[in-house]
């Protein structure tokens, strides 16, 4: 090996020139493995991932004739060295090419050629599976993916290999396993060569198998019933056998039960019941092993058990969703009694927000004033609803100061400087809205107001839509806007003055937050009531003449 190593090139030469040991095929996307060991020893040894051999093993690569030899570095992804093995996952279609290995005072060199083609052109609608996943103590086969896609060439008998584990060279295309344990799981390599145009290449597929675990859940220290069912044959001169065994890693594999001798079955199911009077940790840590004989040989039935978490994930599950029901229950409650709950809150923890800021009055009031030919003692209009229902729910009944032009400005100043100056005063200013509001003189008291509010952040609107009404064409832009983004409450005729419905809640939400507290004494409003009346009496002359 010395001298090889001191004539590399020549040793790759020679090897190269001697011809490749084996031509394999490869189907792209899948997994491959290729091993460093001569084809006389893979019936004895197929795989070794011994850290010796991975480092007395040296794997080169070349692509194409005349092309470079490329060594593959310990520090590749793909392949991957493991042992003397290199592992493609998956090997694409460009891995197509001559590999060298070398192992040191072993193998001087040996070389294998991979031709790699792409799935979709394998010119076969049945490549198999790569991957399974059976289900323990049942029956099922692993076949070699792909395998009739070659019947019309002449073939050998397909050799599979298990890694770490040579297999038998077995005559059928299929691993048959009639009853599953744990230790079939692994990765299953099948090989078999084809002989085409007198050219000899071996196709070689990788099957993944994992095995499923039935799982018994339970909690210690509760009683357990465990069931063996097996089904005998006739038998004449040979009683069958049933027993439980504990095998426990601590220690040797023990009987639960006696063995039971089963007579006269006569082809019939036979139940053999083992109990756990109580389930333990020692329990928890072994596996229970069912195991049957007859004259035509053995079967075994292996059983896990597992503590059960099923109450602590259903508890934190049905937890989860409580909390999520209860957000949304809670969320739908919020947004549907919000105005209720602001108002709470206003009533026991908000702060007076009117103290120290200067203004006269609660809120200003601009209504559609009518002649006294217009009124109609059948319907209440806006100005009755503005000079009776208003002051009587908002001063009366939560406390709150309005400015009604007819009671609360003196007669004789300028009309639109006595708007303005009492706009200014107020936190608020309700405008009472309908067809002879937004059509008559009193739209210049919401333009105003608009021009109030962008001036005095303090100022805020409360538009109440007493009728429906049309937006003329003539209205100022600035009168529209504040039409279309300012908060309107709709009046409703029918028992709307009543302190509990929606629209006085909505009316005390836009309005200040204010103490009312200690307000609304009975003696008094008869009285302030009666006086009002005569004001806005004497007043309504003083300012239609």
């Amino acid at each position: 090996m010395s001298d090889c190593t001191d004539m590399f090139v020549a040793c790759l030469s020679e090897c190269l020139y001697k011809g490749p040991e084996r031509i394999y095929h490869a189907i792209t996307d899948e997994e491959f493995i290729l091993e460093c060991v001569l084809p006389s020893q893979h019936h004895t040894h197929m795989y070794n991932n011994s850290f010796l051999y991975k480092s007395k093993v040296l794997w080169f690569w070349q692509q194409k004739d005349g092309e470079p030899v490329k060594i593959i570095s310990n520090e590749s992804t793909n392949p991957i060295q493991e042992g003397n093995a290199l592992w493609f996952r998956p090997i694409g279609i460009n891995a197509s090419g001559v590999y060298i290995c070398m192992i040191r005072e072993e193998i001087p060199c040996l070389s294998n050629i991979i031709k790699v083609q792409a799935k979709n052109n394998a010119n076969c609608s049945d490549n198999g599976r790569n991957e399974l996943s059976l289900l323990i103590q049942t029956g099922h086969s692993i076949s070699c993916p792909g395998i009739h896609c070659y019947n019309h060439l002449r073939r050998s008998p397909v050799t599979w290999y298990k890694v770490t584990v040579t297999l038998l060279k077995l005559t059928d295309d299929k691993i048959v396993l009639h009853h599953i344990y744990k230790q079939d799981a692994g990765i299953y390599v099948c090989d078999y060569i084809v002989c085409d145009n007198s050219i000899q290449w071996t196709m070689r597929r990788v099957v993944r198998v994992k095995i499923i675990v039935f799982l018994c859940f339970l909690f210690t220290g509760k009683p357990l019933t465990i069931e063996c069912k097996v089904f005998f044959g006739f038998e004449r001169d040979f009683l069958p056998m049933i027993t439980w065994y504990r095998d426990n890693k601590e220690s040797k594999s023990e009987p639960l039960l006696q063995k039971i001798r089963v007579k006269e079955l006569e082809g019939k199911s036979f139940v053999h019941v083992a109990t756990l009077r109580e389930v333990t940790e020692r329990d928890l840590n072994s596996n229970f092993i069912c195991f049957a004989q007859n004259s035509v040989g053995n079967s075994t039935g292996v059983l896990k058990l597992k503590r059960k978490e099923r109450a602590l994930f259903k508890f934190i599950l049905y937890g989860a969703i409580a909390v999520l029901v209860g957000l949304l229950v809670g969320s739908a409650f919020v947004y549907q009694h919000w105005i209720e709950i602001v108002l709470m809150y206003r009533n026991y923890l908000a702060k007076d927000e009117t103290i120290g800021d200067s203004k006269e009055f609660d809120a200003f009031v601009s209504y559609s004033k009518q002649d006294s030919f217009e009124s109609d003692s059948t319907f209440l209009n806006e100005e009755q609803f503005a000079l009776e229902v208003l002051p009587e729910m908002l001063e009366n009944k939560y406390g709150y100061k309005l400015c009604l032009l007819e009671r609360d400005i003196l007669p004789g100043g300028a009309y639109t400087d006595d708007i303005v100056t009492a706009i200014q005063q107020s936190r608020r200013a309700i405008i009472i809205l309908s067809p002879g509001y937004v059509n008559g003189p009193s739209i210049f008291e919401l333009q105003a107001a608009v021009n109030c509010a962008l001036e005095d952040n303090m100022i805020k609107l409360i538009l109440i839509k007493y009728k429906s009404f049309q937006e003329p064409e003539s209205l100022p832009p600035i009168v529209k806007k504040a039409l279309k983004i300012l908060p309107v409450v709709t009046w409703k005729s029918s028992n709307s003055n009543s302190p509990n419905k929606q629209f006085w809640k909505y009316m005390r939400y836009h309005m200040p937050v204010k103490n009312t507290r200690g307000l609304g004494k009975n003696s008094l409003k008869f009285f302030s009531h009666r006086l009002f009346s005569m004001v806005i009496n004497s007043r309504k002359v003083a300012w239609r003449r």
